[in-house]
């Protein structure tokens, strides 16, 4: 089996998430997170947060879950940013499993097979590692870097991080927020990700989005 993508299942994370999130002043990265999670149509999503972080995309991605039927893992550093993680998901109405992994991030990220949709934050100096030491699903998975502008991103290369064994399908750049950087890497066996739409070069399309607070427009080539 590999990832199909759902539109119709994309549009409604997409706008569960537009309203889940209505009161934080940030750009519309967790809308578009989710959308993707949902749309891939994800079976286990894991990130990785801590005290202090937005809490935006945490929440379309919990929201994704519940679209996709996924488990909806994340890993934190120490109870602070626990309890803080549980507070705010509770107050919108969602939930997600949570690991505090103390030092051993690495250790908690590799002991979690299967995963199909990961998003880590490139403001933090192991995110590079974590992504490199991920299990990722047989049918493939699609991996996310927020905040991509950050220092820490300079001169990441996804080619360091994903296995030999694994084909690195397509990533792309988008300008949202602070930049997302996005790749997906093939199933097992070298089959690359699907879309359940047309085919390559058939009715291809382009979708807006319109960034509600900044006025940014950023247009996408599905």
């Amino acid at each position: 089996m590999k990832l199909v993508w759902s539109p119709e299942t994309a549009s409604k994370a997409y706008i569960d998430t537009v309203k889940s999130c209505e009161i934080f002043q940030e750009s519309g990265v967790a809308e578009l997170v989710s959308a993707m999670a949902a749309g891939w149509n994800a079976k286990f999503i894991v990130e990785t947060w801590s005290h202090g972080g937005p809490i935006a995309t945490s929440i379309g991605l919990a929201v994704a879950s519940r679209h996709a039927g996924a488990r909806h893992v994340c890993i934190v550093p120490d109870e602070g940013s626990r309890s803080e993680y549980v507070a705010a998901l509770s107050d919108a109405g969602v939930s997600a499993e949570v690991i505090v992994a103390g030092d051993a991030a690495e250790e908690a990220m590799e002991g979690l097979a299967g995963v199909d949709f990961l998003v880590v934050d490139c403001r933090k100096k192991d995110f590079a590692r974590m992504l490199r030491v991920a299990e990722l699903s047989q049918r493939g998975a699609v991996l996310v870097c927020k905040n991509a502008t950050s220092k820490n991103a300079s001169c990441f290369r996804w080619r360091s991080v994903v296995d030999g064994s694994r084909r690195l399908v397509r990533s792309v750049f988008l300008p949202v927020g602070n930049g997302l950087d996005i790749a997906h890497v093939g199933a097992i066996g070298g089959g690359a990700v699907e879309s359940s739409g047309p085919a390559k070069g058939e009715g291809r399309r382009w979708i807006k989005h319109v960034d509600q607070r900044s006025g940014e427009e950023h247009v996408i080539r599905k």
